[in-house]
Protein backbone atom coordinates (compact mmCIF):
# COMPACT_ATOMS: atom_id res chain seq x y z
CA UNK A 1 0.00 0.00 0.00
CA UNK A 2 1.25 3.32 -0.75
CA UNK A 3 0.39 6.30 -1.74
CA UNK A 4 -1.45 9.66 -0.27
CA UNK A 5 -4.91 9.03 2.71
CA UNK A 6 -7.19 8.78 0.50
CA UNK A 7 -10.21 6.38 2.38
CA UNK A 8 -11.80 6.81 5.48
CA UNK A 9 -10.94 3.29 6.57
CA UNK A 10 -7.73 1.12 5.83
CA UNK A 11 -8.72 -2.86 6.19
CA UNK A 12 -5.57 -5.04 7.21
CA UNK A 13 -5.97 -8.99 7.73
CA UNK A 14 -3.38 -12.21 7.89
CA UNK A 15 -2.64 -14.72 5.34
CA UNK A 16 -5.37 -17.15 7.09
CA UNK A 17 -8.13 -15.22 5.73
CA UNK A 18 -6.93 -17.15 2.18
CA UNK A 19 -8.13 -14.06 0.44
CA UNK A 20 -6.71 -13.71 -3.54
CA UNK A 21 -4.60 -11.81 -4.99
CA UNK A 22 -7.01 -10.21 -6.97
CA UNK A 23 -9.53 -9.67 -3.92
CA UNK A 24 -6.49 -7.97 -2.57
CA UNK A 25 -5.15 -5.66 -4.96
CA UNK A 26 -9.06 -4.89 -5.92
CA UNK A 27 -9.85 -3.36 -2.21
CA UNK A 28 -6.18 -2.80 -0.92
CA UNK A 29 -6.15 -5.01 1.79
CA UNK A 30 -3.00 -5.45 4.11
CA UNK A 31 -1.79 -8.47 4.35
CA UNK A 32 0.80 -9.81 7.70
CA UNK A 33 1.73 -13.20 6.61
CA UNK A 34 1.94 -15.79 9.54
CA UNK A 35 5.51 -17.46 9.49
CA UNK A 36 6.65 -20.74 8.36
CA UNK A 37 9.37 -22.80 9.36
CA UNK A 38 10.99 -25.68 7.35
CA UNK A 39 14.48 -27.36 8.31
CA UNK A 40 15.35 -24.02 10.39
CA UNK A 41 14.30 -21.95 7.42
CA UNK A 42 12.08 -19.59 7.71
CA UNK A 43 9.20 -18.04 5.21
CA UNK A 44 6.67 -15.55 4.89
CA UNK A 45 3.03 -17.63 3.99
CA UNK A 46 1.95 -16.15 0.55
CA UNK A 47 5.13 -13.87 0.53
CA UNK A 48 8.66 -15.55 0.46
CA UNK A 49 6.69 -19.09 -0.41
CA UNK A 50 3.32 -19.98 -2.10
CA UNK A 51 0.86 -22.78 -0.60
CA UNK A 52 1.56 -25.64 -3.00
CA UNK A 53 5.53 -25.31 -2.42
CA UNK A 54 4.88 -25.13 1.26
CA UNK A 55 3.16 -28.51 0.87
CA UNK A 56 5.57 -29.64 -1.20
CA UNK A 57 8.21 -29.55 1.78
CA UNK A 58 5.48 -30.51 4.11
CA UNK A 59 5.14 -33.79 2.72
CA UNK A 60 9.01 -34.26 2.31
CA UNK A 61 8.93 -34.27 5.80
CA UNK A 62 6.53 -32.99 8.53
CA UNK A 63 8.47 -33.25 11.21
CA UNK A 64 10.64 -30.15 10.42
CA UNK A 65 7.61 -28.28 9.29
CA UNK A 66 5.86 -25.84 11.79
CA UNK A 67 4.53 -22.64 12.02
CA UNK A 68 4.24 -19.07 14.08
CA UNK A 69 2.61 -15.99 14.23
CA UNK A 70 3.48 -12.70 13.16
CA UNK A 71 5.37 -10.81 15.43
CA UNK A 72 4.91 -7.04 16.73
CA UNK A 73 6.87 -5.44 14.06
CA UNK A 74 4.88 -7.42 11.14
CA UNK A 75 1.85 -5.63 12.47
CA UNK A 76 3.26 -1.90 12.97
CA UNK A 77 5.17 -2.40 9.64
CA UNK A 78 0.96 -3.03 7.96
CA UNK A 79 0.02 -0.52 9.90
CA UNK A 80 2.92 1.98 8.74
CA UNK A 81 1.25 0.72 4.69
CA UNK A 82 -2.23 1.55 5.90
CA UNK A 83 -1.94 4.70 7.68
CA UNK A 84 -0.63 6.18 3.71
CA UNK A 85 -4.27 5.24 2.82
CA UNK A 86 -6.21 6.09 6.11
CA UNK A 87 -6.21 8.22 9.82
CA UNK A 88 -8.70 5.02 10.62
CA UNK A 89 -7.41 1.17 10.50
CA UNK A 90 -9.50 -2.19 11.09
CA UNK A 91 -7.17 -5.15 11.12
CA UNK A 92 -9.29 -7.92 11.39
CA UNK A 93 -7.20 -10.94 12.26
CA UNK A 94 -7.15 -15.35 12.93
CA UNK A 95 -9.64 -16.55 15.94
CA UNK A 96 -7.49 -16.05 19.11
CA UNK A 97 -8.75 -19.29 19.85
CA UNK A 98 -6.86 -20.81 17.46
CA UNK A 99 -3.50 -18.59 17.46
CA UNK A 100 -1.57 -15.05 19.60
CA UNK A 101 -2.26 -13.46 16.20
CA UNK A 102 -5.41 -11.26 17.76
CA UNK A 103 -2.93 -10.54 20.66
CA UNK A 104 -0.14 -9.30 18.97
CA UNK A 105 -1.64 -7.55 16.79
CA UNK A 106 -2.79 -5.48 19.78
CA UNK A 107 0.49 -5.07 21.24
CA UNK A 108 1.58 -3.66 18.05
CA UNK A 109 -0.98 -0.93 18.42
CA UNK A 110 0.39 0.29 21.77
CA UNK A 111 3.58 0.53 19.69
CA UNK A 112 1.94 2.45 16.66
CA UNK A 113 0.41 4.87 19.05
CA UNK A 114 3.72 6.12 19.81
CA UNK A 115 4.93 6.18 15.98
CA UNK A 116 1.62 7.00 14.33
CA UNK A 117 0.19 9.67 16.22
CA UNK A 118 -3.74 10.72 14.90
CA UNK A 119 -3.67 6.82 13.68
CA UNK A 120 -7.07 5.27 15.08
CA UNK A 121 -5.97 1.72 15.02
CA UNK A 122 -8.70 -1.34 15.94
CA UNK A 123 -8.02 -4.66 16.07
CA UNK A 124 -10.50 -7.42 15.52
CA UNK A 125 -10.82 -10.95 16.12
CA UNK A 126 -12.47 -13.10 13.44
CA UNK A 127 -13.43 -16.10 15.83
CA UNK A 128 -13.03 -18.13 12.47
CA UNK A 129 -10.85 -18.67 9.98
CA UNK A 130 -9.38 -19.50 6.57
CA UNK A 131 -11.93 -17.63 3.61
CA UNK A 132 -14.21 -17.02 6.65
CA UNK A 133 -11.80 -14.57 8.06
CA UNK A 134 -11.45 -13.21 4.41
CA UNK A 135 -15.12 -12.97 4.17
CA UNK A 136 -15.29 -10.78 7.07
CA UNK A 137 -12.07 -8.80 5.57
CA UNK A 138 -13.61 -8.50 2.48
CA UNK A 139 -17.26 -6.39 4.10
CA UNK A 140 -15.20 -4.37 5.40
CA UNK A 141 -13.05 -3.37 2.78
CA UNK A 142 -16.36 -3.03 0.49
CA UNK A 143 -17.74 -0.67 3.02
CA UNK A 144 -14.60 1.51 2.88
CA UNK A 145 -14.39 1.87 -1.07
CA UNK A 146 -18.03 2.88 -0.56
CA UNK A 147 -16.73 5.87 1.37
CA UNK A 148 -18.95 4.61 4.71
CA UNK A 149 -17.66 5.86 7.83
CA UNK A 150 -15.03 4.06 10.37
CA UNK A 151 -18.07 3.25 12.33
CA UNK A 152 -20.03 1.58 9.65
CA UNK A 153 -17.10 -0.27 7.96
CA UNK A 154 -16.86 -1.85 11.76
CA UNK A 155 -20.17 -2.54 11.86
CA UNK A 156 -19.54 -4.46 8.37
CA UNK A 157 -17.10 -6.79 9.73
CA UNK A 158 -19.37 -7.29 13.07
CA UNK A 159 -22.23 -7.85 11.19
CA UNK A 160 -20.37 -10.69 8.33
CA UNK A 161 -18.00 -11.87 11.55
CA UNK A 162 -22.16 -13.43 13.35
CA UNK A 163 -23.13 -15.31 9.77
CA UNK A 164 -20.11 -16.48 8.51
CA UNK A 165 -19.37 -19.95 8.50
CA UNK A 166 -16.19 -22.35 7.91
CA UNK A 167 -16.67 -26.26 7.29
CA UNK A 168 -13.56 -28.21 6.85
CA UNK A 169 -12.96 -32.19 5.43
CA UNK A 170 -9.73 -33.65 6.73
CA UNK A 171 -8.61 -35.77 3.97
CA UNK A 172 -6.64 -37.34 7.32
CA UNK A 173 -6.66 -36.94 10.61
CA UNK A 174 -2.77 -37.71 11.25
CA UNK A 175 -1.61 -34.58 11.49
CA UNK A 176 -4.41 -33.13 13.88
CA UNK A 177 -2.50 -33.85 17.14
CA UNK A 178 -0.08 -30.34 16.02
CA UNK A 179 -3.17 -29.12 17.00
CA UNK A 180 -3.10 -29.95 20.58
CA UNK A 181 -6.82 -31.15 20.83
CA UNK A 182 -5.91 -34.49 19.64
CA UNK A 183 -3.48 -36.89 21.56
CA UNK A 184 -1.30 -38.07 18.83
CA UNK A 185 -1.73 -41.59 19.83
CA UNK A 186 -5.48 -40.52 18.50
CA UNK A 187 -4.42 -39.31 15.46
CA UNK A 188 -1.85 -42.11 14.40
CA UNK A 189 -4.78 -44.61 15.16
CA UNK A 190 -7.61 -42.36 13.45
CA UNK A 191 -4.86 -42.51 10.09
CA UNK A 192 -5.22 -46.01 10.10
CA UNK A 193 -8.95 -46.20 9.74
CA UNK A 194 -8.85 -43.88 7.01
CA UNK A 195 -11.30 -41.50 9.11
CA UNK A 196 -12.12 -38.18 7.41
CA UNK A 197 -12.78 -35.50 10.22
CA UNK A 198 -15.72 -32.64 9.68
CA UNK A 199 -14.73 -29.53 11.15
CA UNK A 200 -16.67 -26.05 11.49
CA UNK A 201 -14.31 -23.09 12.75
CA UNK A 202 -16.09 -20.69 15.03
CA UNK A 203 -14.82 -19.81 18.02
CA UNK A 204 -12.37 -22.45 17.54
CA UNK A 205 -12.56 -25.55 15.86
CA UNK A 206 -15.44 -28.11 16.46
CA UNK A 207 -16.39 -31.38 15.40
CA UNK A 208 -18.99 -32.27 13.92
CA UNK A 209 -19.56 -35.35 11.59
CA UNK A 210 -16.74 -37.94 10.18
CA UNK A 211 -17.03 -40.31 7.49
CA UNK A 212 -14.80 -43.59 6.24
CA UNK A 213 -14.03 -42.23 3.16
CA UNK A 214 -13.25 -39.09 0.48
CA UNK A 215 -16.67 -39.39 -1.61
CA UNK A 216 -18.38 -39.63 1.84
CA UNK A 217 -16.76 -36.83 3.08
CA UNK A 218 -17.47 -34.41 0.74
CA UNK A 219 -21.13 -35.69 0.51
CA UNK A 220 -21.08 -35.30 4.61
CA UNK A 221 -19.66 -31.73 4.09
CA UNK A 222 -22.13 -30.62 1.33
CA UNK A 223 -25.19 -32.06 3.15
CA UNK A 224 -24.12 -30.02 6.76
CA UNK A 225 -23.62 -26.88 4.19
CA UNK A 226 -27.01 -27.43 3.10
CA UNK A 227 -28.55 -28.02 6.56
CA UNK A 228 -27.19 -24.25 7.08
CA UNK A 229 -27.45 -22.42 3.66
CA UNK A 230 -31.37 -23.80 3.09
CA UNK A 231 -32.35 -22.37 0.12
CA UNK A 232 -31.00 -19.03 0.34
CA UNK A 233 -28.37 -17.13 -2.09
CA UNK A 234 -25.22 -17.59 -0.81
CA UNK A 235 -21.99 -16.12 -1.09
CA UNK A 236 -19.02 -19.27 -1.19
CA UNK A 237 -15.25 -20.26 -1.15
CA UNK A 238 -14.16 -23.47 -2.18
CA UNK A 239 -10.88 -24.07 -0.22
CA UNK A 240 -8.49 -27.01 -0.99
CA UNK A 241 -4.70 -27.57 0.34
CA UNK A 242 -3.02 -29.06 -2.31
CA UNK A 243 -5.62 -30.02 -3.68
CA UNK A 244 -6.82 -28.19 -7.01
CA UNK A 245 -8.19 -30.73 -8.79
CA UNK A 246 -10.69 -31.91 -5.89
CA UNK A 247 -11.47 -28.15 -5.03
CA UNK A 248 -12.45 -27.30 -8.94
CA UNK A 249 -14.94 -31.03 -8.68
CA UNK A 250 -16.61 -29.13 -5.64
CA UNK A 251 -16.52 -25.70 -7.08
CA UNK A 252 -18.88 -27.27 -9.52
CA UNK A 253 -21.19 -29.55 -7.09
CA UNK A 254 -21.38 -26.44 -5.48
CA UNK A 255 -22.25 -24.04 -8.10
CA UNK A 256 -24.79 -26.69 -9.11
CA UNK A 257 -26.23 -27.40 -5.70
CA UNK A 258 -26.33 -23.80 -4.35
CA UNK A 259 -27.73 -20.38 -5.58
CA UNK A 260 -24.14 -19.14 -5.59
CA UNK A 261 -24.33 -15.08 -5.93
CA UNK A 262 -20.48 -15.55 -5.63
CA UNK A 263 -18.24 -18.40 -5.76
CA UNK A 264 -14.29 -18.58 -5.78
CA UNK A 265 -11.49 -20.77 -5.03
CA UNK A 266 -8.43 -20.03 -2.84
CA UNK A 267 -5.20 -22.51 -1.45
CA UNK A 268 -5.96 -23.18 2.19
CA UNK A 269 -2.76 -21.55 3.87
CA UNK A 270 -0.22 -23.85 5.26
CA UNK A 271 -0.50 -22.35 8.72
CA UNK A 272 -3.50 -24.28 8.98
CA UNK A 273 -2.66 -26.91 6.94
CA UNK A 274 -0.09 -27.57 9.19
CA UNK A 275 -2.64 -29.54 11.48
CA UNK A 276 -4.91 -29.96 8.55
CA UNK A 277 -2.71 -32.04 5.87
CA UNK A 278 -2.51 -31.69 2.49
CA UNK A 279 -5.60 -33.26 0.86
CA UNK A 280 -7.63 -31.08 2.70
CA UNK A 281 -10.76 -29.13 1.62
CA UNK A 282 -13.51 -27.03 2.86
CA UNK A 283 -16.19 -24.21 2.13
CA UNK A 284 -16.62 -20.85 3.77
CA UNK A 285 -19.93 -19.78 3.03
CA UNK A 286 -22.86 -16.68 4.06
CA UNK A 287 -26.19 -16.02 3.04
CA UNK A 288 -28.24 -13.09 2.08
CA UNK A 289 -31.18 -12.24 3.69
Amino acid sequence: MSGKTSKQSAIITDSVACLTGEQVQKYRIGIVPLNIVYDGRAYKDWVDIAPKAAYELFLKNPDVFSTSAPTPEDFLRAYRDAALQSKNILCITLSAKLSTTCNTAKIAVDYAKKELPGTHIEVMDSRTATAAEGFIALAAAEAAEAGKSFAEVVDAAAGMRDKVMALVLLDTIRHVYRSGRVPRIAAQVGSILNLHPLLSVHNGVNFIGVARNRDKGIELLLRKTKEKVGGKPVHMAVLHAYAQEAAEKLKQRAAAEFDCRELWVSEFSPIMGYACGTGTLGLAFYTEG
